[in-house]
């Protein structure tokens, strides 16, 4: 008797994995194989307990599938929104604009020459400053040639 308890505890811990390691599909099949080779005959295990068991292991399964999908969906849509920010920033260049200077809180008044991502934000290159998108308060439309579009004073 003593054996059949060290070889279902040898059985029991070979079938798993090793730590850090996520237990499977196929790591859970073993054990349950192993525990059903390894119990004692005279007083065998219920097999509701092991189809439970199934069951409870199967729903995990499909629970962690499920926070794998959610993620990456998060994950597009955080992307998605950068191209938008990115798109709609785009349509800018050549606009000159009025906005708030992020370093100095004054009303400003220029021309967008470029738009890039930084720090998951769109950044317009106004003047060779770069200043968030959601600093520009008024869009004035076309610049006008020969305009450096610097005037803090808030004319066009």
């Amino acid at each position: 008797m003593i054996s059949n308890i060290q070889s279902s505890t040898n059985a029991a811990s070979s079938a798993a994995t090793p730590p850090g390691d996520t237990l499977g599909k196929d790591a859970f099949m073993k054990l349950l194989v192993n525990q059903l080779k390894n119990q004692d005959p005279t007083s065998p295990a219920d097999s509701s307990q092991y189809i439970a068991q199934l069951a409870q292991f199967s729903s995990l399964e499909q629970m962690q599938e499920l926070n794998d999908n959610i993620v990456g969906l998060a994950v597009l849509q955080q992307n998605n929104a950068l191209m938008s920010q990115l798109t709609q920033s785009s349509s800018l260049i050549g606009q000159q604009v009025r906005y708030v200077d992020p370093t100095s809180n004054a009303s400003m008044v220029g021309t967008v020459s470029s738009v890039k991502i930084e720090n998951d934000l769109a950044q317009l290159s106004i003047n060779g400053s770069s200043v968030p998108l959601g600093n520009v308060t008024e869009v004035l439309g076309d610049a006008v040639e020969g305009d450096a579009g610097g005037t803090n004073n808030g004319n066009p």
